[in-house]
Formats: C-alpha cells, sequence, structure tokens
C-alpha cells in the first residue's frame, strides 16, 4: 500500500465531513444543537465521499491487497519444502 493513497484518502475525508460541519455551526440553531451537525455533517460527509472518493479508494484498497499478498507469498511454503522438512528428520533416525 502506498503511504501517499491512504494520506489522501483520509484527508479528502476528513475534509468531507469537516466542511458541512463548519457550514452547519454558522447557522444559529445548529449551534445548540451541535450534535444534530455532527450527525448531518456525517451523512453528508458520506454521500460525497461515495459519490467523489471512488478512485481514492480503489487506490488504496488495491494497495492493501497486494501487500496482503506479498506478504502471503513470503511466508508460503511450498509443497516440496513441507515435505522435505516433515521427511528430513524422520530418514536420519531410520538410518541410525
Amino acid at each position: 500500500m502506498k503511504a501517499r493513497s491512504a494520506l489522501v484518502y483520509t484527508v479528502l475525508r476528513l475534509l468531507a465531513f469537516l466542511v458541512p460541519f463548519g457550514l452547519l455551526m454558522l447557522l444559529p440553531i445548529m449551534r445548540e444543537y451541535y450534535w444534530l451537525a455532527a450527525i448531518f455533517a456525517a451523512l453528508i460527509g458520506l454521500s460525497l465521499s461515495m459519490l467523489f472518493l471512488r478512485r481514492p479508494l480503489d487506490q488504496m484498497s488495491a494497495g492493501i491487497a497486494e501487500r496482503r499478498d506479498r506478504s502471503r507469498a513470503e511466508r508460503a511454503v511450498s509443497d516440496e519444502d513441507a515435505e522435505d522438512a516433515a521427511a528430513g528428520p524422520s530418514e536420519s533416525r531410520s538410518g541410525d
């Protein structure tokens, strides 16, 4: 995963929440009910991110999947290596 794609996506998601929240807090009624402004801002931010942030999300998801596949490939042991490791010590004992 590229750190840049994760950072860009995170910043854009935060902006999608903070900008509507700031605009709603300019309204006098929302100053009293700040929790309602936060709920509305969260819904607006979710909608904006679903509409406009699909590409950064796809890039970040692809990076995570690539990193996971790479780590699995490094940890994977081939069948031949596993068989050799399992058969190796038992053969040396049978020869004694």
